[in-house]
């Protein structure tokens, strides 16, 4: 059955080919370091379920000091030319745009095909899953995302080089900061393990439970929003919320729908996503693909659409969660 093992040996190989191609890079001045910042991940997944909690925790420490220290910089990947790029732009057209297409296709189709939906049972190979059922749409996306590569290998035809080194050109622009997505992810379920939501429902329950459902509201559609803002990821600041405000007072004082109160609260988390440079993958990963002269160009015009919408969540939630 495929499952996340087989995931984290497809994400350790790719990072360590990043290593080794950011290592073997003489143009950059810090290659050992961003070898070292990759090679490390590399590890990480491979190996990280036999290495133990304290030599996975002394190479998150690693990780963090080269980031934090200056230990990186950028390199430069031998890849086709912008000449090359615009002529094959003009060749292709938007048939560029169908390896792209084909992996959320791919990820959605296996989603159903491997997980199964109310008209048929999940694909089974002698009575046992393909896939784990709880995985379907992470192998989904995998299995999209090797479909979509090998669609632009075959209709490209670059050399089989250029991939990773496109690749590591990305990782060099964005930097440290393309774990950002996956290590604020398990803040929150630390934060949670450590009872931050039962601490913010203790102040929440002293500051606002006089308020009314109005109040109760608010501050769980707006402190969605802001923790989402310090912590880069509404699926962090979900639980942490949720904990806090949303059960004891929404659901369990006011009598709120659970269901209504979780969708809504998800949706007001993303306008955080959208007004924060925590949320790299989203926020700065397109600057720097539009070579953009301002960073922050991106977040800066969508504030006033994150506003809106926040208001907008707010708004719904307090109609219909009652």
């Amino acid at each position: 059955m495929i499952g996340l093992d087989i995931l984290y040996l497809i994400g350790g190989a790719f990072f360590a080919a990043m290593a080794l191609l950011s290592g073997a890079d003489r143009e950059n001045p810090k290659r050992l370091g961003n070898g070292l910042f990759w090679g490390l991940l590399s590890v990480s997944f491979l190996l990280g379920s036999y290495l133990g909690d304290l030599i996975n925790g002394l190479i998150v420490i690693a990780l963090a000091l080269l980031a934090g220290l200056g230990g990186m910089g950028h390199g430069r990947p031998a890849t086709t030319t912008p000449e090359q790029r615009r002529e094959g732009s003009a060749r292709y057209g938007a048939k560029l745009f169908i390896p792209a297409l084909v992996i959320p296709l791919v990820t959605l189709s296996g989603t159903f095909l491997f997980k199964g939906t109310v008209l048929f049972e999940p694909l089974t190979v002698n009575g046992h899953p393909i896939v784990d059922p709880k995985q379907a749409t992470l192998v989904s996306l995998v299995l999209g995302i090797l479909v979509g590569l090998t669609l632009a290998m075959i209709m490209i035809r670059p050399r089989p080089v250029v991939p990773l080194q496109e690749g590591r050109r990305l990782l060099d622009a964005v930097g440290w900061a393309a774990l950002l997505p996956q290590t604020l992810a398990a803040l929150g379920a630390v934060f949670a393990a450590a009872g931050v939501g039962q601490i913010i429902g203790q102040l929440a329950g002293s500051g606002i439970s006089g308020g009314g459902p109005l109040v109760a509201v608010i501050a769980y559609t707006v402190g969605m929003a802001v923790f989402t803002v310090i912590m880069g990821n509404a699926f962090a600041a979900f639980p942490v919320m949720t904990a806090g405000i949303g059960l004891p007072l929404i659901v369990g004082k006011y009598g709120g729908d659970p269901a209504i109160m979780a969708a809504i609260g998800m949706l007001s988390g993303f306008c955080g996503t959208l007004m924060t440079p925590m949320a790299a993958n989203f926020n700065l990963v397109p600057a720097v693909l539009l070579e953009l002269k301002d960073r922050y160009g991106v977040i800066k015009a969508q504030i006033p659409t994150a506003l809106l919408l926040l208001t907008g969540n707010t708004v719904l939630m307090y109609v219909f969660v009652y």
